[in-house]
């Protein structure tokens, strides 16, 4: 039997003062580890609608989708795969509050990245992509 495959987008977004923006899973998978925000993309959703609903749900910014930045692959749960397209995003209003999925959201600086417990391979993924500085 194979795995059922989700279609996802993720935004990455990195403020003037260089910190990322991250939130809290609330739920599973990864409740309690710290990610990129985003979600599933709804049946007839662009990615780029999808990345605007969701960067609203969970984050309470709204945000402009950029580039494609690259694409990981996650394990769901239950047999399930999450194709992530993570894109670059510009917040372009908004209050930042967790909402949604989230369980917290913040904009995290470089330095704090190692004292956070994060989703898996996030940090290496994030340095490949040539978003994170390699030390």
């Amino acid at each position: 039997m194979s795995a059922s495959v989700i279609p996802c987008v993720g935004g990455i977004a990195v403020d003037e003062q260089g910190r990322l923006l991250l939130i809290k899973r609330g739920h599973e998978p990864g409740t309690g580890l710290w990610s990129l925000p985003g979600g599933r993309i709804e049946p007839g959703e662009t990615d780029s609608a999808a990345l605007v609903r969701e960067l609203r749900e969970e984050t309470g910014l709204t945000v402009r989708p950029g580039r494609l930045i690259g694409v990981v692959r996650r394990p769901g749960g239950e047999g399930r795969v999450l194709d992530i397209r993570d894109y670059a995003i510009t917040v372009t209003g908004g209050s930042l509050i967790a909402g949604d999925d989230a369980a917290d959201v913040r904009w995290v600086k470089v330095t704090e990245l190692d004292r956070l417990p994060l989703s898996d391979g996030l940090v290496e993924v994030l340095t490949d992509w040539g978003v994170l500085r390699r030390p």
